[in-house]
């Protein structure tokens, strides 16, 4: 890994909010570091409120979402709610039905099968729409290119009101509305929520119009939280706000499906990475494996008996998503060490039966692997379909755009992408994408990248500093968890390995003139030569908390260990 410092914050700016907050140097360098400057904006971060949150009418075509919902209901027209079958989508799904049916019954769901339908708005769909009477169709994280579906619509008398996060491509569909906070047109403040955020908003508009408060949604919030923390936005800004009143929600009083989901953790407190590991993997195993009309009866169940029921089912769909996971992973890894492919730009695999739910998850164990952008195809129907998964800083959507004229359709952000092409296509598209990436990456991003927020010594680990620190949550792009360089680190003597295949690493650290800090090295235990017999090593690591038996201590989370000046 290239260990790499944060830019160091001017020294004026880090000097200025240490005096306005009086904190020690190393938290006000990290809140420079974040863009914090001032002490209002200061308060702002440590202090969010739900009154941070933006006028929903300031986005783009919000006010004609809401009065073709509200014509709807006075005409008792059917709606249909329709979403993705990932975290994202299933979670607004289920957030806007369950707030349209909370005051409005003629309200249908709907979730496209990942295999038979493909991503986004589909014909399949919006014939079941014309089949149940539905006039008006509220696409949530998806929508935003699908310029034929909507006309489709319109010639069957279906209204479409769209609620993306997507890049929109240069013409927009022609919907009633089209709710997308990356328009060009859009002057919304913020342009980083995700599906179920964008979703959020429009239920916010629809509260305001109804002379509801934010009071009464702040039930709604587990479902935003989960999607913020699954779909990997930027922890800032309003998702900040979204994201930490949704953790309050999902360890206070979270909806049955989520509580049937966690009630077996043993973490007194969850936090944004658990939700990504415990709670995301599960919702999204139902669409992968079976439906996710199952994640969405799931999540608007009320009755926790049922949820727990529904909950065991996802339970079994997730344990078989892992098995498909690690097979074709070892499969991609194969074919690609069999065609020597190791030392390429770019990954792209394909085989016709690899199960298109987990290709996603394959792509990023091979970007772990070779980090590399990576693409992992498999048939689906007469076409190929794919997953795509880059490495940081570099912009797998815009590659693909250079590739365009062998895709039949693509879209996604910069780090995920899906698409689908012709089989006849496969060869040419993965030459035209080796080359993209050949002629455009930086040889330094083929390098996985750890980068510190600040050098620190262990004797200035104190109680304040984890406690302040702790307020820097929730977690996540943009926010990332503080990670701190050590130098000339000694361990106890007693560095051991821990795991079935030895795979961590536990030690006892200090440095001159500190005390004995407990240290764990997930996968880092190959690494057990360099603390062995005392030897000085350097280490970056996070601050964490360890319970243990109730007992909490100070732990040092390894994140890599080297020699000295290596």
């Amino acid at each position: 890994m290239r260990w790499n410092l944060k830019s160091k914050p001017n020294p004026e700016k880090v000097q200025a909010i240490q005096q306005a907050l009086q904190v020690d140097e190393i938290i006000a360098t990290l809140l420079v570091q974040r863009g914090i400057e001032t002490y209002e904006q200061a308060k702002t971060f440590f202090r969010p409120t739900l009154a941070d949150l933006h006028n929903p009418y300031l986005m783009k075509d919000m006010d004609k979402a809401v009065a073709r919902i509200e014509k709807a209901i006075a005409n008792n027209e059917n709606i249909l709610v329709f979403g993705d079958y990932d975290v994202d989508g299933t979670t607004a799904v289920s957030l806007v039905s369950s707030y349209l049916r909370s005051f409005y019954p003629n309200v249908a769901t709907y979730i496209p099968d990942r295999y038979s339908e493909g991503y986004g708005i589909s014909y399949t769909g919006i014939d079941y729409a014309e089949d149940n009477g539905i006039s008006l169709i509220i696409a949530l994280d998806c929508g935003i290119k699908s310029i034929d579906h909507v006309n489709y619509a319109k010639a069957k008398n279906i209204d479409f009101i769209i609620c993306d996060h997507h890049r929109p491509g240069v013409i927009l569909p022609d919907a009633i509305a089209v709710l997308d906070p990356k328009r060009d047109d859009c002057s919304y403040p913020y342009d980083e929520l995700c599906g179920c955020g964008v979703g959020f908003k429009l239920i916010q508009a629809l509260a305001e119009n109804r002379k509801q408060t934010i009071e009464d949604l702040i039930m709604y919030l587990d479902l935003v939280a989960t999607a913020i923390a699954a779909d990997i936005v930027p922890i800032t800004g309003e998702n900040r706000v979204l994201a930490k009143f949704g953790l309050e929600v999902i360890n206070s009083n979270p909806r049955p499906g989520i509580k049937a989901l966690i009630q077996n953790v043993k973490k007194k407190v969850l936090t944004i990475t658990d939700v990504v590991f415990i709670v995301a993997p599960r919702i999204n195993a139902a669409g992968r494996i079976k439906h996710g009309n199952e994640a969405v009866a799931l999540l608007t169940e009320y009755d926790l008996d049922q949820a727990e029921q529904f909950a065991s089912e996802i339970e079994q769909y997730n344990s078989g998503r892992k098995e498909l996971d690690k097979r074709i992973t070892q499969e991609a890894l194969l074919q690609i060490e069999e065609n020597n492919e190791q030392n390429r730009f770019s990954t792209v695999v394909y085989q016709e039966h690899w199960h298109k739910g987990v290709i996603g998850i394959v792509a990023s164990r091979l970007v772990e692997n070779y980090y590399r952008p990576t693409i992992v195809f498999t048939k689906s129907g007469e076409k190929l379909a794919a997953s795509a998964r880059s490495v940081k800083d570099f912009d797998v959507y815009n590659a693909l755009e250079a590739c365009a004229e062998h895709l039949e359709q693509f879209g996604g952000h910069m780090y995920a992408a899906g698409m689908t092409l012709l089989e006849e296509n496969y060869e040419n598209f993965k030459k035209a994408f080796e080359k993209v990436v050949q002629d455009t990456i930086h040889p330094d991003l083929l390098i996985p990248e750890l980068t510190y927020d600040a050098e620190i010594e262990l004797s200035g680990i104190n109680p304040k500093l984890i406690r302040l620190l702790k307020q820097f949550e929730p977690f996540g792009p943009q926010n990332m968890m503080p990670l701190f360089l050590g130098k000339n680190l000694t361990d106890s003597g007693y560095a051991k390995t821990l795991g079935s295949d030895n795979e961590h690493l536990k030690a006892f650290v200090k440095q001159e003139n500190s005390l004995n800090v407990g240290a764990i090295g997930f996968g880092l235990g190959c690494k057990l030569d360099i603390v062995a017999n005392k030897k000085k090593f350097d280490a970056i690591f996070s601050l964490e908390e360890n319970e243990w038996k109730d007992t909490v201590t100070l732990q040092l989370q390894f994140r890599d260990i080297r020699l000295p000046n290596e």
